[in-house]
């Protein structure tokens, strides 16, 4: 394999688990709910894919496990903040200090241990196609399902019914509400789909991007994938360009320790995290874009009156 053919490769590698997360949680906050517990979502669904698959030989229960991780964590989340009515923000931040703590736990004794790794799915002649061959036709099940669902959510959010419901609940739930749409249903089936995508981006972290258990092992992926739903202006088709463009900062810092740049590996490891900021940063200037497209009753709790 040529270099940028690897190269290729690895920047679709590092950012399919980005993509992955970002567009559950753009689903979750056009329904108006913020969930910042991404990051406890996937580490738990990365946990759960390795230790089901390692157990069974079968990579592909390791999916469903991780989904399953995504999922429970997901109903948490939604019957604190949905039924009981707790504060999303604060809820989130606690649900990502759950899951990576208890990630630990479970993951104890896998530390290091080789998994079952997810197996390609070669297409004949168009994985020949010099460049671009390897990188996007010879693939895992987990990033054609990733390219579906973005595709998927798109249609779904501005060309179906049910999604024009899901954002007005996001735009104004009292509206939505006075015209018998049931607020909490709407946003508990999103914040669902939430987990399912994060327990799925963590299955691909350690049953693809990795191989191996390591504890923490998402190392703030799931802080990006929320920068990413901002930078993507809450537009699904936009996530891509974000995933690909955050993915390919987080291959550079590698690319550069090997190549033997004279910088400090600290500040080689902190890119990802100054690209976020600095995209933050440049999506603030724009209020328009921000103010047309960022659900109205984001971050807050509902409670019908009747």
């Amino acid at each position: 394999m040529e270099f940028a053919d690897a190269l290729l490769v690895s920047i679709v590698t590092a950012s399919t688990p980005l993509l992955l997360a970002a567009i559950g949680e753009l689903v979750v906050e056009r329904s108006g709910v913020l969930n910042l517990g991404v990051e406890g979502m996937m580490i738990m669904g990365a946990v759960c894919a390795f230790a089901t698959s390692l157990t069974t030989g079968n990579p592909y229960l390791g999916i469903l496990a991780g989904i399953a991780g995504g999922a429970v964590m997901a109903l948490l989340f939604a019957f604190l903040t949905l039924g009981l009515v707790a504060n999303q923000y604060a809820t989130g931040l606690a649900l990502s200090l759950l899951g990576l703590g208890f990630s630990g736990m479970i993951g104890e004794h896998y530390v290091g241990t080789p998994g079952v790794k997810l197996p390609t799915l070669d297409i004949p002649v168009l994985s020949d196609i010099p460049v671009i061959g390897d990188a996007i036709f010879n693939q895992d099940i987990l990033f054609y399902m990733t390219i579906a669902l973005v595709f998927g959510v798109s249609w779904f959010l501005f060309k179906s019914r049910t999604g024009l419901i899901l954002r007005s609940v996001g735009e104004n739930h009292n509206s939505a509400h006075a015209l018998g749409y049931n607020v909490n249903r709407v946003r508990l089936y999103a914040v669902l789909f939430g987990g399912v995508c994060s327990g799925l981006s963590g299955s691909y972290l350690s049953l693809v991007y990795t191989n191996l258990w390591i504890e923490n092992m998402t190392a703030g992926r799931g802080w990006i994938a929320l920068a990413l739903v901002v930078f993507a202006s809450w537009l699904p088709w936009r996530t891509i360009a974000g995933a690909y463009l955050f993915g390919a900062v987080l291959i550079l810092q590698f690319h550069a320790q090997g190549a033997g740049w004279e910088v400090p590996s600290q500040l080689l490891s902190a890119l990802p995290y100054l690209a976020t900021i600095v995209a933050l940063v440049f999506i603030s200037r724009n209020r328009t874009v921000a103010r047309v497209n960022t659900p109205s009753c984001l971050g807050q709790s509902f409670v019908p009156d009747r």
